[in-house]
This record gives C-alpha cells, structure tokens and sequence, in this order.
C-alpha cells in the first residue's frame, strides 16, 4: 500500500474537504493509488448487499476535455439560478465573504477541470429519475423517494470512503455534479449504458498542495439536531 497520512480518525473526517484551488494540477496520479482508493471504497455498507455500483476513471486527455466542456456548459445554467452561490445574500458579511471565496474556488475549478490528472465518475445500476408508478426491474412499482434512498444511500457512501481513502493518501477530490445536466453526452464520451446505468457525480482528483486542512465552519448543532421532534 502507499504510503498514508497520519491522520487519526476524527481528524479524516473533519478535514476530508471540497479541494478546488489546491489541486496540484502538475503531478501525476499513479493507478495505483487510485485502485487502492478503490478497493476501499467497495467495502463501504449497502443496502441489501447489493454492490451495484461502478468507478470510471479517467484519464485520457481527450476524454477529460469533453468532460470538461460539460461541466462548464452545466455550470453556465447553473450561475443563472437564485439559488447559486454568487446569487445567496446570507445578510451576514462574514458568511456573504466565505460564499464569495468558496465562487472564487469554483471558478478556478471550472477554468481547470480538464488538468486534474484523474477525473472520477462514480456510477450506480439502476436509474432513479423514472416517473412515478413505473415497474423498476428487480423492484417492482416502489415509492420513488425509497429508490432514491436506496440508491443513494448505496452510491454515496462508496463514493463518500474514495474520498476519505484519498486524503488520506495525500490526495484532494472535490464532489461536482454539473456535468449531470448533459449526462447522457457524459454517457456516450465514457461509454456507459445511460438507460440502465446513473451518474453519480464528477470527482477531480489531484494531489493537494500541502496536506494540512483544517474542519470547516459550520452551523451550530442545535440548528441541525432535533431530539423526538421537529
């Protein structure tokens, strides 16, 4: 195995962050590293046992470009919309700064996706995006919002240890999604079946510029946590 990081647990978790500006676009990612990251990742919990999920790495230059020309096409609808992180006024100026720096990292991560040594696709069997009522094979006709849990609930925590398996091997990744507005495109670039197979996301994946990254600021507990109630 390579060589790891001392990190103690709690520490992973709460440094595993979104790398954008601190990808080290210039070194290389060894296969190696990246099946290791992999391998760890296939022992994540899922439901039913089932281990219907797939990681397609990328990194033919050509390939990546394409990719990366989706992204950007996805991120131009994106910062149309209200809801984008340059358009939230949080009415607070310390909390309105940190949202400008977090666009100010997405931009650089969007100007460079292409760079990223590996880009990473994770993949699940089963789309969740038919219309409700619709008999999903090996399902049957099931509430839509519990194929969404199963499905997510089985991708994203696959998806969730490559990440922590990746920072701790001295690597950054960043979870993206844009790309997802053109994901048959996606699709047909990577040769993945679009009917039978989803999308998860799009992870760029670099060595990180130094290795120290410190937990982020986040909302306090009591704003979150709800004991027996709403």
């Amino acid at each position: 195995m390579n060589e790891t990081l001392a990190l103690g647990l709690d520490e992973l978790l709460t440094t595993t962050r979104s790398v954008r500006r601190r990808l080290d676009f210039s070194r290389p990612v060894e296969r190696e590293v990246v099946e290791q990251c992999v391998e760890i990742a296939m022992q994540a919990p899922t439901p039913s046992n089932l281990q219907n999920w797939h990681f397609v790495i990328v990194s033919d230059p050509k390939k990546k470009m394409a990719l990366a020309d989706l992204y950007r096409k996805g991120r131009e609808i994106y910062v149309t919309l209200p809801s984008a992180t340059a358009n939230v006024d949080f009415g607070d100026p310390e909390r309105n700064a940190m949202q400008q720096r977090i666009e100010e990292s997405a931009q650089y991560l969007n100007s460079n996706f292409q760079e990223a040594p590996v880009l990473v696709v994770p993949c699940i069997e089963g789309r969740t995006d038919s219309p409700p009522g619709t008999e999903i094979p090996g399902w049957g006709q099931v509430p839509p919002v519990l194929l969404q849990s199963a499905q997510w609930g089985s991708i994203a925590p696959a998806t969730w240890s490559f990440m922590l398996a990746a920072r701790a091997r001295g690597l950054g990744t960043c979870w993206t999604s844009l790309h997802l507005y053109f994901e048959e495109q996606a699709a047909a670039i990577l040769g993945i079946p679009y009917a039978e197979v989803m999308q998860a996301c799009l992870l760029p994946l670099a060595y990180t510029k130094g290795t120290t990254f410190k937990p982020g600021k986040r909302d306090p507990m009591d704003s979150i946590v709800h004991w027996d109630d709403w």
